[in-house]
């Protein structure tokens, strides 16, 4: 099993970071590789849509509001990998109300790519995203 993970701080309480991410459906409202999230079983899944039209669909699989973070995995996807499942996290700064720091991390199985490859797409992914977090608090 491979895994990566990205962390970034950003300029803002992690209450306020944790109102904007913290919904699973909250993607399109800060990550705009997925401007479009829609509700599976109850809310508990989610059907997302890049701007190219791929599918990709997820189910939460843990979320805590006291610890500011959720964990899902992937049940379909364009990405060659099985069994991923990565969680968003937000932290508080010590001695910094005013900033927080964001950790994305992945763990999968590479499935017809090398895992070098698959760990860099998904590095890119979480670093793309965390930098679209901070545009989006910063603008």
């Amino acid at each position: 099993m491979a895994s990566t993970s990205v962390s970034r701080v950003v300029p803002a309480s992690p209450e306020r970071v944790w109102n904007l991410i913290g919904g699973f459906h909250a993607l399109p409202d800060w990550l705009p590789f997925i401007p479009e999230s829609s509700p599976l079983e109850g809310g508990r899944a989610r059907r997302l849509r890049t701007p190219e039209g791929d599918v990709i669909v997820e189910r939460m699989v843990a979320f805590s509001e006291a610890e500011r973070h959720y964990a899902y995995a992937i049940l379909e996807a364009p990405f060659p990998v099985t069994g991923y499942v990565a969680d968003l996290r937000v932290h508080a700064v010590p001695g910094q109300p005013e900033v927080a720091e964001v950790v994305w991390s992945g763990r999968f199985v590479p499935d017809g790519a090398g895992e070098a490859e698959v760990v860099e797409l998904f590095d890119g992914i979480y670093r793309d995203g965390l930098e679209a977090l901070h545009g989006t608090l910063t603008g």
